[in-house]
């Protein structure tokens, strides 16, 4: 039976969260992230490296050097000074520098994924070796930065004295795992890169959001029930705004990145080469952690976990998160369990 009472009733409620919102919203300040005081130590056209500052002396002279997406910044893993996966870290007596992969323009079109891996990367890593005076160095990977670092260990693992990975995609066989891993058997990157030149990060951004639609409509009701509480609009915001600085892509690391990994699955099968060499993962024999999200959306828990059957190391260990991806790194649970568990197990190593 129609009730016209309850939707007028309804109507009202509406209103009155979306002006408690609105007022809480006009009055806000500059919403910011990364807030960890950290330096810049290196820099490489418009790639750079940070070290973050402590104020104590690290608990092992081997530092660690995190690389994020290239497709996303990692600011992320520094939201806010309770939800930073960063400062965690350092809490737990890590010396952590981090890689920024800048910002491509049309005049980087043509990087490679051997310019990311074996030029940027290697050379950061190189500093941080020289800098340090040590041979090896711990190295964190996240998502495509986890992938990227794994081809990086099978390449170089003697300057690695761990290698701790989280959500990271390596096995691409099974394209029914999710809609983002179908999408890119069919996409046709070639016309894609040929055309563009540089990937869109707008574009990559639409196609994440329709692996749930859903979640944009719900996120904005979600705020309306926050009642313009401004501590929760304020993280609300931070997120909002990491999601929304998202770099454009190199149309030839792309064209690699999908062909040779999604599509073809080489890395697997052991005929994925950089520079025209082989990247054989039975060469990959440094300590490795493997941490993946039982509830991930992006990454298939299958494809993270396959990589363990491949490796040439046989100190290795699974850690299933409970959670989803970006719960990873910025969850409560992230900060109280995850974060000083990785720091232990790398610890235990130096």
């Amino acid at each position: 039976m129609f009730n016209s009472s309850s939707i007028i009733s309804e109507f009202v409620d509406l209103s009155e969260k979306f002006k408690k919102t609105y007022d809480t919203l006009k009055d806000m300040e500059e919403v910011e992230i990364g807030s960890t005081p950290k330096d810049l130590v290196w820099e490489c056209d418009k790639v750079k490296m940070y070290h973050y500052r402590r104020d104590s002396p690290a608990k092992s002279k081997i530092p660690v050097l995190v690389s994020f997406a290239i497709m996303n910044r990692h600011d992320v893993l520094d939201l806010q000074s309770d939800r930073s996966l960063m400062k965690k870290l350092l809490e737990e007596g890590l010396d952590i520098y981090i890689m920024d992969w800048g910002y491509p323009t049309r005049a980087d079109q043509y990087l490679t994924m051997e310019d990311y891996i074996l030029g940027y990367m290697n050379d950061a890593i190189d500093f941080i070796r020289s800098s340090h005076k040590v041979d090896k160095i711990h190295k964190m990977g996240i998502c495509q930065g986890g992938l990227f670092s794994m081809i990086y260990a099978a390449v170089f693992p003697e300057k690695l004295k761990t290698l701790s990975t989280y959500v990271a995609p390596y096995d691409f066989k099974d394209a029914n795992c999710n809609m983002l891993y179908k999408w890119t058997k069919y996409v046709d990157v070639d016309t894609m890169v040929d055309t563009q030149r540089l990937i869109s990060a707008d574009m990559l951004n639409s196609a994440f959001s329709m692996l749930k639609p859903s979640m944009d409509l719900a996120k904005y009701f979600g705020v309306m029930e926050m009642k313009g509480d401004k501590d929760k609009l304020m993280n609300f915001l931070r997120m909002e705004k990491w999601k929304a600085d998202c770099p454009d892509l190199s149309g030839e690391m792309y064209r690699k990145y999908i062909k040779d990994l999604f599509r073809d699955n080489k890395l697997i099968k052991g005929e994925f080469e950089l520079n025209g060499k082989k990247v054989n993962l039975k060469n990959m024999v440094v300590p490795f952690l493997n941490i993946y999200a039982t509830e991930d959306n992006i990454i298939p828990n299958e494809s993270t976990i396959a990589v363990m059957d491949h490796l040439g190391t046989k100190d290795k260990q699974l850690y299933a998160f409970p959670g989803g991806h970006i719960g990873v790194f910025v969850g409560a649970k992230s900060q109280k369990e995850l974060a000083p568990s990785v720091a232990k197990w790398v610890l235990e190593r130096s």
